[in-house]
């Protein structure tokens, strides 16, 4: 893919770079796009489901040769996301870097603990949902909701302050009138060993981060989140099943720094809509962790956006965690 440049358009880059001090990121200074590796910035620590996904994200572009380039994943976790997507938003304009929308990406900012919001960044596109499963400990002696119910204090892990899972155990909470204590840890990975150890009852996890427990029998599903039941666990009820209104999923987006030239938006548009419709996805990802295939393009990604903020901004209110 080549970008055209007038004269005017360099002269304004060179003039810029002179006051600044820091020459051009963007395709002003390359003949073709992509030109050098990729970096894609995730904001949770490995093995979570962000980190899965990012790293197969990042394994079938190179695979597949989607793209020439390879695909670096960093991981800069803390701060609930903080970290990660504040290091995105200063790269304004830098079109070699990718972000991907966790949780956080919309909670931390609505609890007035980041200084970027959805706002600050470039969307690309929407490649999946993920529902969650609640799980426990495969000799756990939980069997059920009513067990939680008639256990209160039981204790779930949350890699953030205020992520899906601390969202999930206090609306599950609220609709069972009883008390579940989310225990924070510093990533999903971690969330996972503490279960696995014993330290925590519960486990709101998306499949990519624990289907895998299941299948070995090390967890035991008791729940999922999803509008229908998953095809992985076709003995697992959705918790609407149960009598308890919880539908959630987690939207998989994938982001860049913000003031993107539309070609490059619209590069990698085409490229991650490559992506969600290839066998390499459907096999790798959808297929092996039960997630929700989708693709959303930009604008209606953007779009998408307001929406879940919304969606999370109403739940937080209701569950007093904001005013």
């Amino acid at each position: 893919m080549r970008f055209a440049k007038t004269g005017a358009a360099l002269l304004a880059a060179l003039i810029l770079a002179t006051k600044t001090g820091v020459a051009p990121v963007g395709p002003a200074n390359a003949d073709d796009y992509p030109s050098k590796d990729i970096q894609y910035i995730v904001q949770a620590g490995v093995g979570g489901g962000s980190d899965i996904l990012a790293r197969t994200l990042a394994k079938i572009l190179v695979d597949e040769e989607m793209v020439p380039v390879k695909v670096l994943v960093e991981n800069r976790s803390g701060g609930a996301g903080t970290v990660a997507y504040s290091f995105i938003a200063k790269h304004k304009g830098d079109p070699y870097m990718l972000g991907g929308v966790g949780v956080s990406f919309f909670t931390t900012p609505l609890l007035g603990n980041s200084p970027v919001t959805y706002r600050d960044f470039t969307p690309l596109a929407a490649i999946g949902r993920s529902p969650y499963i609640l799980a426990v400990r495969a000799d756990s002696k939980v069997q059920s909701i009513d067990d939680i119910k008639a256990n209160p204090g039981l204790r779930a892990g949350t890699a953030a302050a205020v992520s899906d899972p601390t969202l999930l155990s206090a609306w599950l909470g609220k609709e069972i009138d009883t008390e579940i204590r989310v225990v924070p840890f510093d990533g999903e990975g971690e969330v996972l060993a503490a279960i696995l150890g014993g330290h925590i009852d519960l486990i709101f996890g998306n499949p990519n981060e624990i289907l895998e427990q299941v299948k070995v029998g090390s967890l035991r599903p008791i729940a999922v989140t999803a509008k229908e039941r998953m095809a992985s666990l076709p003995d697992v009820p959705t918790f609407e099943e149960l009598g308890i209104d919880i539908v959630h999923t987690q939207l998989r987006g994938i982001i860049m720094p913000p003031d993107q030239e539309p070609e490059v938006v619209a590069y990698w548009e085409g490229v991650l809509r490559k992506v969600a419709e290839s066998d390499a996805w459907r096999q790798q990802y959808v297929e092996r962790f039960s997630e929700v295939p989708a693709f959303v393009g930009s604008e209606e990604f953007a779009a998408e956006m307001e929406s879940v903020n919304a969606v999370y901004e109403a739940l937080m209110r209701d569950l007093g965690m904001i005013k």
